[in-house]
């Protein structure tokens, strides 16, 4: 009998995958399916799905388009009671979270406004606290919930970029997302998945960073949900490799480029590695930046799903894991090599393509370039005279060949410009970097902050001849400060005007720098509730209807993190 040929590295973490209701894709639980009503009265359709990679996070629920307006009713998915109502600047905006009686919460994200309970609740607790964000955890008596009860209007609050609805599901215990598809709340789709390309890595030497050696890889559809490589010979492979995808799903011509359910690779017929977007953390959804070939995004916005882990990325969506950082053929000889992606509702499509194993090939030599080097498990420090670096355990994905220079003080700088590694590598966390100010008069201490020029303003504060911040981003850094004051623009305001007819007044308020900390606004002298879309620049109060006829008095004060003030001030008559 021949000798069976095989990979050595087909030693695989398993965890409790099972068929779920859809025989074509892998579930690793049962989803109820009827429970949850679709909480828009209009046909469901997607603008974003779950899974989906966001620019600094996976994509936790699935988007509802809302015909591009906001306003529509929004309406409870299942009964239950709200455990939480949330005020937001950017983020989810004004959102809703439903504990369900059978384990599970659906969380509305982006929404216009809220039902008139839960608006009463809100704005009782803003005027108590005197501020516009606010985060309220409810109890279970206080506000109960039917199936299909209008708990606001879908909007477009927050970090939106459009109207629209985000809806997610979560496992009320852990309150870690499912997808909600799962659930039957599905959207028409019969397309297959798209993918554009793949691509082959070199991963012999102890790093991967972006040195690593690539070979993209173009690939042509023979048919629908089927694609080969436009290169008819085999990928040649030495000792360590890997490879990526670059892959999405539509759910109709011409439809959003939303994301795939799972993406699995076998080589000689072995199933070598395997992602699923059931389930996310949002302890780990930064992992995106480690699991996406991250430099490669960088430098042509293409993301590349790969289908190896960095050894310190947190992220559980692999099923199926090779145990080292790739691959490996044991025998010189050709191998059968496909990848296999699906979307949630089974639509399958593959890419086929060999290997050949070519033992006497020489892996590409690598050649450490850095100051020092860091183990991603250990904490790490640099320090020079005027600039210090302390990154905690498990900051880093990798190991890392930290790369350090420094070059003269930008314009308007009060420090050494000091590059620190290089915006190409991804931190997982925040870490500490902290610069020593030149010619910093002691007068603006307090206004000093760190900057960088790939990101603009990082923060920071003084102290005992420093400037420090936490940060989660390398590149170029330098103190700067921060003294302007936010600027104030009155939309339909002017001092003395009758503001009868008005339902509000509006303003935009912006800052050079720092960015805007805080707004409160007081009619005669009385503090009254200011509501903030960031995105928008765009400040206003509503009327209350208990306002009193005649002349008053408005006053806005504006602060940036400096502590630099704006103040407007304007009588009208109402």
């Amino acid at each position: 009998m021949g000798k069976t040929p095989y990979l050595i590295l087909f030693l695989f973490l398993q965890t409790g995958i099972s068929i779920g209701q859809n025989k074509d894709i892998i579930t690793s639980r049962n989803y109820p399916q009827g429970y949850f009503r679709n909480p828009l009265n209009i046909a469901m359709d997607a603008s974003g799905t779950f899974g989906e990679l966001r620019s600094t996070h996976f994509h936790a629920g699935d988007d509802y388009r809302t015909q591009q307006r906001t306003g529509l009713p929004l309406h409870a998915a299942a009964e239950g009671y709200v455990s939480r109502v949330r005020v937001q600047i950017g983020g989810g905006g004004n959102s809703v979270y439903i504990d369900h009686p059978n384990g599970y919460t659906t969380v509305y994200l982006h929404m216009e406004d809220f039902n008139e309970v839960l608006t009463n609740i809100v704005r009782a607790e803003q005027y108590k606290q005197q501020r516009f964000d606010v985060d309220i955890t409810l109890n279970r008596n206080q506000v109960v919930i039917s199936k299909g009860m209008q708990i606001g209007r879908a909007g477009n609050s927050g970090g939106s970029g459009g109207p629209h609805l985000h809806l997610e599901i979560r496992d009320t215990k852990s309150q870690n997302p499912l997808n909600p598809q799962l659930f039957g709340l599905k959207f028409n789709d019969s397309f297959k998945p798209t993918i554009n390309s793949i691509m082959l890595y070199d991963l012999n030497a102890p790093l991967f960073n972006e040195h690593t050696p690539r070979k993209p890889l173009a690939v042509k559809a023979i048919r629908a949900g089927e694609y080969t490589l436009t290169q008819t010979s085999p990928l040649s492979v030495s000792g360590l490799f890997g490879l990526g995808i670059s892959t999405v799903d539509r759910h109709r011509n011409g439809g959003f480029q939303n994301g795939v359910y799972s993406i699995e690779l076998f080589i000689g017929g072995k199933s070598v590695s395997n992602v699923l977007f059931e389930e996310l953390d949002f302890n780990s959804s930064r992992g995106i930046h480690s699991y996406i070939d991250y430099p490669h995004w960088k430098k042509t916005k293409v993301k590349i799903q790969k289908s190896f882990k960095d050894p310190g990325n947190p992220i559980a969506i692999f099923k199926t894991l090779p145990t080292k950082r790739g691959f490996e053929l044991q025998e010189n000889k050709i191998y059968d090599a496909k990848y296999v992606v699906k979307d949630v509702a089974g639509n399958t499509s593959e890419l086929n393509f060999k290997i050949e194993n070519k033992g006497d090939m020489k892996p590409a030599a690598y050649k450490p370039v850095g100051v020092q080097f860091f183990k991603f498990d250990n904490s790490n420090s640099f320090e020079r005279e005027d600039v210090k670096v302390n990154i905690p355990k498990n900051v880093l994905y990798d190991d890392l060949d930290f790369e350090y220079s420094s070059a003269p003080v930008p314009a308007n700088g009060y420090s050494t410009l000091h590059k620190i590694h290089n915006s190409l590598t991804p931190v997982f966390q925040s870490y500490n970097l902290a610069i020593k100010p030149t010619n910093l008069p002691p007068h603006l201490q307090r206004k000093a902050l760190i900057a960088s020029l790939e990101n603009g303003a990082e923060g920071g504060t003084f102290e005992n001849g420093w400037v420090s911040v936490n940060t989660r981003n390398f590149g170029s850094f330098y103190v700067v400060v921060d003294t302007i004051a936010p600027t104030i623009t009155p939309r339909n305001l002017t001092s003395g005007k009758n503001v009868t007819s008005q339902r509000k007044i509006d303003f935009t308020i912006t800052d050079n720098l720092s960015g805007i900390q805080s707004f409160d606004g007081y009619i005669d002298d009385k503090w009254v509730l200011m509501e903030y879309d960031s995105k928008n620049r765009h400040l206003w109060h509503t009327f209350d209807s208990s306002l009193a006829k005649g002349t008053h008095k408005f006053k806005l004060v504006v602060k940036d993190w400096k502590d630099n003030e704006k103040v407007y001030e304007a009588s009208f008559k109402r």
